[in-house]
C-alpha cells in the first residue's frame, strides 16, 4: 500500500476550486478502497482547520468580485446599444459563478473526512528534537528567513514514519509549497537538496501535485471520476429561472382570477362601482365586492395571460397539481433571494 502524507497548502488549494471535486472524488475512492493510505500529522489538520473559512470565503467572492468591476464599467461607460445585452450576459455568468462557488463547502466535507480518518500522527518528543536541529543546521525547509517550524514537522514526521515502515510498504510526500521543499532550480518537481536522503524515487517519491500522483499510481481511476463531474447538470441559467418563474406567477395569478370569476357568477362576490367599494367594510372589499374599472382590467389581463401561456397550460389542476404548482414558485423565489411560501402575484 502507498502511504501519503499530503501537505496543508496542497488540502486548502483543493478546496477553493470547485473542478478539484473529481480530484478529491478519486482520493476518497482510493482511500475506501485501501488503495491507499493517509498519514495526517496533528499541524495539518489544524492547519486547515484555521484557514478552512478564510479559503471559503475567498472562493465565493474572488470571481464576483471581478465580475463586478466590469458589471460596473459596462454600465458606465458601455453605448446603449449593446449595454443591455452585455450586462445580461454578466448577469448569467455572475449567477453560475455564485453556484459554482458554493461547491467549496462540499469539498471543505470531504477533505475533513479524509483528514479524520487518516492515521494520525502527533508532533511526538523525538520529532520536535530533530526540528531544532535541523533549525541549527539551516537545513530546508529552515534554507529560507521565515519561521518554517510548521514545515520542518511535516519533514521529520515523514522521515520517521518512512524509516519505521517495512521494506515492502511505499511512501509519498504531496506540497504545493515549492518555495519551502523544492529544488531552487528550474525543475521544482524535485526535493531539496537538503531533503533528496527522503526520498529514492521508488520507496520513497516528492510530488507536487496530487493529481500526478494519481495518474502514475493509479490510471483511470482519475479519468472515470473526471467523466462523471462532465457529465453532471449543470445549474439553470439566470433568464431560465427567471422566464420560468414569470410563467409560474402568471399561473398561480390566473387561477386566482378564476376562483373570483365563479365567486361572481355564483353571487357570492358583487361587481361595485367605487364609492360602494369604499363604503363596504374592510373584510368584505374584494372578498364580496370589486370594484368594476379594476374587474374591466382583470378580464383584459386574464386575456393576454391566455394568449402568453396557453390555455392548455393554465388548468384547471387537481390539488396535487396545484400544490406542485405553488411549491415550484415559491422554490424559484426562494433561490433568487426571497423567504420560502412567497406566493403573491
Amino acid at each position: 500500500m502507498l502511504h501519503i502524507l499530503v501537505d496543508t497548502s496542497v488540502w486548502l488549494d483543493l478546496a477553493k476550486d470547485w473542478r478539484s471535486q473529481s480530484v478529491l472524488t478519486t482520493a476518497r475512492e482510493l482511500f475506501n478502497a485501501r488503495a491507499i493510505d493517509l498519514v495526517v500529522p496533528d499541524i495539518v489538520r489544524e492547519e486547515f482547520a484555521r484557514n478552512k473559512d478564510r479559503v471559503a470565503a475567498e472562493a465565493r467572492r474572488s470571481l464576483q468580485s471581478h465580475f463586478r468591476l466590469v458589471r460596473d464599467a459596462v454600465d458606465r461607460f458601455g453605448e446603449d446599444a449593446y449595454k443591455m445585452e452585455t450586462l445580461r450576459s454578466l448577469n448569467e455568468v455572475d449567477q453560475r459563478i455564485a453556484m459554482k462557488g458554493e461547491a467549496v463547502n462540499d469539498s471543505i466535507d470531504w477533505i475533513e473526512q479524509l483528514l479524520s480518518s487518516g492515521l494520525r500522527k502527533p508532533a511526538t518528543k523525538a520529532i520536535k528534537e530533530r526540528v531544532t536541529e535541523r533549525a541549527l543546521a539551516g537545513l530546508a525547509p529552515y534554507h529560507r528567513s521565515k519561521n518554517s517550524v510548521g514545515d520542518a514537522i511535516l519533514v521529520e514526521t515523514y522521515a520517521q514514519m518512512v524509516k519505521a515502515g517495512h521494506k515492502e510498504e511505499r511512501f509519498a510526500f504531496v506540497t504545493h509549497n515549492t518555495r519551502d521543499f523544492s529544488e531552487p532550480g528550474d525543475d521544482q518537481r524535485k526535493p531539496h537538496p537538503d531533503l533528496t536522503g527522503l526520498f529514492d524515487g521508488k520507496r520513497s517519491t516528492y510530488w507536487t501535485s496530487l493529481v500526478d500522483l494519481i495518474k502514475a499510481e493509479h490510471p483511470g481511476w482519475l479519468e472515470d471520476t473526471d467523466a462523471e463531474f462532465n457529465w453532471t447538470e449543470e445549474p439553470r441559467r439566470l433568464s431560465e429561472i427567471i422566464e420560468a418563474l414569470h410563467v409560474l406567477d402568471r399561473q398561480v395569478w390566473y387561477n386566482r382570477h378564476w376562483n373570483t370569476r365563479i365567486a361572481i357568477e355564483e353571487g357570492k362576490t358583487r361587481i361595485v362601482g367605487r364609492k360602494e367599494w369604499e363604503a363596504a367594510e374592510p373584510p368584505k372589499r374584494n372578498n364580496e365586492v370589486i370594484i368594476d374599472s379594476i374587474w374591466k382590467g382583470a378580464l383584459e389581463s386574464a386575456r393576454k395571460v391566455e394568449e402568453e401561456v396557453g390555455l392548455d397550460n393554465l388548468g384547471p389542476w387537481t390539488d396535487f397539481e396545484w400544490g406542485m404548482v405553488n411549491g415550484k414558485l415559491s422554490a424559484l423565489r426562494w433561490v433568487l433571494g426571497e423567504d420560502w411560501d412567497q406566493l403573491y402575484t
